[in-house]
């Protein structure tokens, strides 16, 4: 193993210079709330599609997946082929609703189907996710590969230094910044985690057979029995859809990209293109951890094992390339999180308190909050050292928040009779019973697998959800605005696009080949 040298620290010095002179090319003078937040509604397909996959391959998922597969599989890598299924879903059902809608957050549209506290609501959920999950979770995660790459750096100051520059160009820049250094960031990403994939191979001499000989054949395997403790088969079909279905369709910070398209058939074609980007993660980051396994064996964690490669294999430039493709996918997710959270809390809270404000006015205070949201979860990431194993426990948040969300959310787009009241009351259930789940689960009364129990909690609260509509009758009736939002959803992607078709379908064949192959 070696440490940095000289070259690394330029190739990572140039990508924090070439980040710098993106964000300020992106940044408009005298912008207002909309081109902070929504780029002016004006962006292309391929600058939305490379934003929705550098937004979601945080450092988190380039630590993670390898580490996953390093100790448990390749079945970690569900979470990836799902995600092309769920956003060619998501654009012939749900982006049409939402391009239509022209609102700025998914709570807004919430809002106008239901009521105001089902917008509060929402939108407190969201912003703790972001904030304490995705936000300081990928600055910790960050933090701590740097600090084994860079001895003697204290994890507090790299978060504080990260989230500083990131929170500077996403506040001057708004959401237009944000994608335009998520497409350079993409490329960095693939670029460093190709040439990882590509060393790591070698060691097999470029030979599928030999890492089928060395390799654990369940580690290659995507579908695994029902007691595996990666991703059983149950949980592939019931919880991963709906986590999946959450985080592309729910989740303000991958949303918000999508409200920023000029059109509906942007968005679409925006969509599969991250549908496709979502297939590499397979090849790049899951299948070199399995591989590690037989070449780095006895690690202490499972998530040392990206840096461990790194460090063994990468020689002087390519180390620092690749942990520049770390720093890009960090530095992406958290100006994904810090946008979207500034939007939230600007538009869903300061401007209904003051309604007189102006445009530009909301952008100040848009990136007067991005700056605090910023030390906010700079502040905390270095506290989740202090809880041992509570973070692994915090990634599994997801499918006991979301389930329930996704399935008030589904039955307010179909379901015409859905008054707010109802919903409401459904959703708070829904939420109480994953709590209690989550309990029952984290203190070993319950052994099934938090992906089984996300279906299950999904079913139950739409099951007490259609029970308080029945109990609540005519007393809830939908609003004015309801009906609006219901017939928008109905036609879905009236007339899809030729190469949106053809392009979701390359995808969704090649995913079944994929599945085929690696079954």
């Amino acid at each position: 193993m070696h440490s940095l040298q000289p070259i690394d620290y330029w190739v990572i010095a140039g990508y924090f210079v070439l980040t710098a002179v993106i964000g300020v090319a992106a940044t408009r003078r005298n912008a207002d709330a909309d081109d902070l937040f929504l780029a002016g509604r004006s962006l292309g397909p391929l600058a939305v599609g490379f934003s929705l996959f550098a937004s979601n391959v945080s450092s988190d998922t380039l630590i993670g997946l390898p580490g996953a597969a390093y100790s448990g599989g390749i079945s970690a890598a569900n979470y990836e082929w799902m995600a092309g299924i769920v956003l060619m879903f998501t654009a012939v059902f749900v982006l049409p609703v939402l391009m239509r809608a022209r609102v700025s957050t998914l709570p807004e549209l919430m809002e106008r189907r239901f009521d105001t506290r089902m917008r509060k609501y929402l939108s407190v959920v969201t912003l703790f996710l972001s904030i304490v999950l995705d936000t300081a979770g990928t600055l910790y995660a960050g933090a701590l590969v740097v600090s084994v790459f860079v001895p003697g750096t204290e994890l507090w100051s790299t978060c504080l230094v990260v989230a500083a520059f990131t929170a500077a160009y996403t506040a001057c820049g708004g959401l237009r910044a944000v994608v335009y250094t998520d497409v350079m960031q993409t490329v960095v990403l693939l670029a460093g985690a190709a040439l990882l994939a590509t060393l790591v191979f070698a060691q097999f001499d470029y030979s599928w057979t030999n890492v089928t000989e060395r390799v654990d054949a369940h580690k290659l395997s995507l579908i695994r029995p029902l007691d595996d403790p990666g991703v059983p088969w149950l949980g592939l079909l019931t919880g991963l859809p709906i986590v999946g279905f959450y985080y592309w369709t729910m989740n303000q910070y991958i949303v918000q990209r999508v409200l920023a398209a000029r059109d509906i058939q942007t968005a679409s074609r925006a969509s599969v293109i991250a549908a496709a980007l979502k297939l590499l993660p397979i090849f790049l980051m899951t299948i070199p951890g399995a591989l590690a396994s037989v070449l780095l064996p006895g690690l202490e964690h499972a998530d040392q094992v990206f840096p461990a490669m790194v460090t063994t294999y990468a020689p002087a430039g390519i180390a620092g390339l690749i942990l520049a493709g770390l720093i890009a996918a960090l530095m992406s997710t958290v100006s994904a999180t810090l946008n979207s959270s500034a939007t939230l809390i600007t538009l869903d809270f300061v401007q209904p308190r003051y309604p007189r404000l102006t445009s530009s006015q909301l952008a100040s205070v848009g990136r007067w909050v991005t700056v605090a949201v910023a030390i906010v979860a700079a502040l905390w990431a270095p506290m989740i050292q202090h809880f041992a194993g509570l973070w692994s426990y915090l990634q599994q948040v997801f499918a006991f928040v979301a389930s329930p969300l996704v399935a008030v959310f589904l039955m307010g787009l179909w379901l015409r009779r859905l008054g707010a009241g109802a919903a409401l009351r459904g959703l708070v259930c829904g939420h109480v019973l994953s709590a209690l789940l989550f309990v029952l689960r984290e203190s070993g009364l319950l052994t099934l697998h938090f992906t089984i129990i996300g279906g299950v909690l999904c079913a139950a609260t739409a099951a007490m959800t259609l029970g308080w509509m029945y109990c609540l009758g005519t007393r809830d009736r939908p609003g004015a605005g309801a009906e609006a939002v219901l017939a928008s959803a109905r036609p879905g992607l009236a007339h899809i696009p030729r190469d949106v078709a053809i392009g979701g379908g390359a995808v969704l064949a090649l995913t079944a080949v994929i599945l085929v192959a690696l079954r």
